[in-house]
């Protein structure tokens, strides 16, 4: 589930893969794989959702920390480097991005 960040303070981080329907399967396996086995046991995890575009062109992957810092340690761990060298040799390009959430509608 995620949180409204502007009352719980969370850290989100968008990320957009480029891939192409030939590999958009197995790079939806290998980050599926990397949330259940590494990810999602970091210190300041809090949610992530992956979403597939209809063409398997694009994967956006949303994810809320509780610190910016927690993020970026994860990403410095040799555990993710070597996630994100498979990750990247299964698509084009891919770029997290950090957010503040400005507002939020609905439930």
């Amino acid at each position: 589930m995620f949180t409204d960040s502007r009352t719980d303070d969370v850290q989100t981080v968008i990320t957009t893969f480029e891939t192409s329907p030939g590999t958009c399967a197995d790079l939806m396996d290998e980050l599926q794989a990397a949330y259940a086995e590494f990810i999602s046991h970091q210190p300041g995890f809090v949610s992530a959702a992956l979403h597939v575009n209809d063409a398997q062109t694009r994967i956006a992957n949303y994810s809320q920390w509780q610190r910016r810092e927690d993020f970026q340690a994860m990403l410095r761990s040799d555990e993710m480097r070597a996630r994100n060298r498979r990750i990247g040799a299964l698509c084009r390009s891919f770029e997290p991005v950090l957010y503040d959430v400005a507002a939020t509608y609905g439930g």
